[in-house]
């Protein structure tokens, strides 16, 4: 049997930090919550619950605190960590699920896919993450579903393959790239279908949409860049499945959207980037 641990990350949730520990605590007591440097007595309301709590002093983002607690885990002998968010977005009753698909998976990461129920989503959240799952699923080969969904189960050894460097401020991009750096040492991403909660009474989501899926559309371009635009990833990854779709739905309006739109700032990005690297080179040619 593989041992789990659940890494929570914590900037400002004292409102439903304790309410999302207690419905975890009903399927396991491996607990790691990583206060990302809360202002607003996050820690204090989750002080007497028995897990384990790291601390930021400074809010350095979501990717620092999400390496930082599954660190944490892979020292306590973690097989898998199950990556939650703070905000009651993430259902306990689906630990089960993840943890029955990563048992019988060692080179997978599962990842919960809310977009098979897309009326449930605020409009500006479905087109971005369907903006961000071109660029991934290029990226990575193979067609990705949810790319920015935060409830996923990680093999530790997805630890190995990520740099040592500093992850302040990588927040989203980080859940972005760590996909892509998967897909090219072998992992698959398997999908698990579960609930989009979405209260109009919660806090302001952290994910900034024009600012984020611009980062991330930055991050991708790059890697694409490095391995030649990656043709073979973008037939497998984005032209397959959309045919396929076609076949039964002739792809809605959506689909044609982003395909387009996403190709147009493909370009853009491309040109930018060559822009850069031409006056770069000018500099180092002139400094000589």
């Amino acid at each position: 049997m593989k041992t789990f641990y659940v890494v929570i990350p914590a900037y400002n949730e004292a409102q439903t930090i304790r309410m999302v520990i207690n419905s975890i605590k009903g399927y396991t007591d491996n607990i790691i919550v990583v206060d990302d440097g809360s202002t607003d007595g996050t820690v204090s309301s989750m002080a007497d619950l028995d897990i384990i709590i790291l601390k930021n002093a400074n809010n350095l983002g979501k990717a620092a605190a999400l390496i930082k607690g599954m660190r944490e885990a892979q020292r306590l002998g973690a097989d898998y960590v199950i990556t939650m968010d703070a905000d009651g977005q993430h259902l306990a009753k689906d630990l089960p699920r993840f943890i029955e698909m990563a048992q019988h998976s060692d080179h997978s990461i599962i990842s919960g896919m809310r977009l098979s129920n897309p009326q449930l989503i605020p409009r500006s959240r479905y087109i971005a993450n369907r903006f961000a799952n071109f660029w991934i699923s290029w990226a990575a080969g193979y067609p990705i579903e949810d790319s920015q969904s935060g409830y996923r189960a990680y093999p530790i050894a997805i630890l190995n393959l990520l740099p040592s460097g500093d992850y302040q401020h990588r927040g989203f991009v980080f859940e972005s790239e760590v996909l892509i750096k998967a897909a090219q040492n072998g992992y698959a991403c398997e999908m698990l279908p579960i609930e989009a909660i979405y209260d109009s009474l919660s806090r302001p989501s952290h994910f900034k949409a024009i600012r984020d899926i611009g980062l991330i559309t930055r991050m991708v371009a790059w890697h694409l860049i490095k391995r030649g635009m990656n043709l073979r990833g973008f037939y497998h990854g984005v032209l397959l499945p959309y045919y396929a779709k076609s076949r039964f739905s002739l792809m809605n309006t959506y689909s044609i959207l982003t395909l387009l739109a996403s190709i147009s700032i493909l370009i853009l990005s491309a040109g930018t980037s060559f822009i850069g690297l031409y006056l770069h080179g000018l500099l180092v040619a002139k400094r000589s």
